[in-house]
């Protein structure tokens, strides 16, 4: 056995909570999604979504990329003993994205008519004015986020994120739905779930970090956050923007229920998204406090690029062979237009989830703030050339297409920053066998497909076949390691019992 790595302990650990976290949230988002789909027509929903594109595009420009700079200071201080300055950095910046946040929110009220106007959506004027007091709401609930992520209490964000807010906005829509509020109703949800799920979000922050919260606070010198802020900020801003540049040219240049049928095949394609966004809040700190040992940081970066792509594999062969079907069941047979979207989308984010992610954690963790800036901005420009080239010509494709090729061109560019910086890089035997096992899943999963005429038994018998045949596939090619063994123990006792021997033995 090798030496026990204590960082791969606390990424199975709280890496095992977030993921029961994202799946609850994930379920409920989906739920949400079908909910607003078989209620208001794909305009509507598609007038939703660009009013929410617009205030998480703005509300980048409140937060000038400070909470970013909690994860990132706060547990090197922590493991410093250095209480009061990390108190310090939380207090410097809830108080700064406070007053950033409520500027923004009123310059976004004021120009609310024009942004209805530019994208000849004259009902986006209402939702935009409704929806710009969650510009300040935002701000704080990020900071509450990066809070619990820099003291390694990922349950917290659990409880806020995954729990709350979606049940609590299900609930309220759902019932405004009911009475046909429509758009309104929509909108109503959204924000009233955002403030419930910061209120108890706040109070438990405050109960469970108590002994941090009442030492004296030590404010720290603003030039090393803002130097390491300021290019996340800017990086922030173009990677909100990439992440709804679709939207916006999409509605530039379509109606808004192109918008909308864009938006939900996004939503399934991005779906293999959950164990990323598991791993990566803890993995970012983990990277920070250790970015000095090359050898530990690659060891670490090995074992969760393994995990990303063991998992996600077979959730993107399941939605790329199924996408229609899928679409069709979930949300209505409308829908199914978006097959490609999915398709497209599924296969650029499990290569870019294996390098980092769309957001350059592992860079981020490792203090190339400016390098991950780049990478966005180069992220950004390809989506957004390819994106308004094709768009004109194929619809919703085309921007499905200009997301893809900026995923891909970026997961390469990190893949190779990493290895000439710090010679890092996950490609070992062990890595090669969990991508190898995807051949046989993809090939046992395409006659579900082909044979099967009705759409409910492709969504229920093709993610059985797929995933059996990945697993048999993994334990035929012996793919399993030392630290794979310990990640399992750590992250679900219950399935450890379930497991051989001679793997937790090895």
């Amino acid at each position: 056995m090798t030496d026990r790595d204590e960082g791969v302990s606390t990424l199975a650990k709280q890496g095992g909570i977030t993921f029961v976290g994202n799946v609850v949230k994930g379920v409920l988002s989906f739920a949400i999604v079908m909910l607003m789909t078989r209620f208001v027509a794909p305009s509507v929903y598609g007038l939703f979504v660009l009013g929410t594109s617009v205030i998480l595009f703005t509300q980048v420009f409140a937060n000038l990329g400070l909470p970013l700079a909690i994860d990132y200071f706060v547990p090197q201080y922590l493991d410093e003993d250095e209480r009061g300055k990390a108190k310090g950095v939380i207090v410097q910046v809830t108080a700064t994205v406070l007053i950033t946040s409520s500027l923004v929110a009123l310059a976004l009220a004021l120009s609310a008519t024009s942004i209805g106007e530019f994208f000849r959506e004259p009902p986006l004027r209402v939702g935009l004015l409704l929806l710009s007091v969650t510009i300040p709401m935002l701000a704080i609930y990020n900071v509450l986020l990066t809070s619990y992520y820099s003291i390694k209490k990922l349950q917290y964000r659990v409880i806020m994120r995954d729990l709350v807010r979606p049940i609590v906005r299900f609930s309220v829509t759902a019932g405004l739905l009911l009475i046909g509020w429509g758009l309104l109703g929509l909108i109503a949800g959204y924000v009233v779930g955002l403030f419930v799920a910061i209120a108890v979000g706040a109070a438990v922050f405050v109960y469970r970090a108590w002994d941090l919260l009442t030492v004296e606070t030590e404010l720290v010198p603003p030039g090393p956050l803002v130097k390491y802020s300021v290019p996340l900020a800017m990086t922030s801003v173009v990677f909100v923007l990439m992440g709804h540049v679709d939207y916006f040219v999409l509605g530039f240049y379509l109606d808004s229920e192109q918008v909308g049928i864009y938006r939900v095949g996004y939503m399934l394609g991005s779906g293999l998204m959950i164990m990323f966004n598991s791993l990566s809040p803890v993995f970012k700190p983990l990277i920070a406090e250790t970015r000095d040992d090359t050898a530990l940081v690659q060891q670490r970066f090995r074992v969760m690029a393994r995990w990303i792509v063991g998992l996600t594999m077979p959730i993107a062969i399941v939605l790329s062979l199924g996408a229609s079907s899928y679409l069709a069941v979930l949300y209505t047979p409308q829908y199914a237009e978006a097959n490609l979207v999915v398709v497209l989308l599924a296969g650029a984010f499990l290569f870019n989830v294996t390098f980092g992610g769309p957001d350059g954690s592992l860079l981020q963790g490792m203090g190339y703030s400016r390098i991950v800036f780049a990478n966005t901005l180069v992220l950004f420009g390809t989506n957004l050339v390819v994106s308004l080239a094709l768009v004109p010509f194929i619809g919703i494709e085309g921007a499905a297409i200009g997301s893809a090729t900026a995923l891909v061109v970026v997961g390469c560019l990190t893949l190779v920053e990493v290895y000439r910086l710090d010679e890092i890089h996950p490609f070992t035997g062990e890595f090669a066998k969990v991508v190898g096992a995807g051949v046989p899943a993809t090939i046992a999963g395409a006659p579900v497909v082909l044979l099967l005429d009705s759409d409910l038994l492709i969504v229920a018998v093709l993610p059985i076949v797929v995933v059996l045949t990945y697993l048999l596939s993994l334990v035929a090619s012996d793919a399993f390691t030392d630290d794979d063994a310990q990640m399992v123990a750590e992250f679900s006792p219950a399935l450890e019992r379930w497991l051989p021997a001679s793997l937790l033995n090895r």
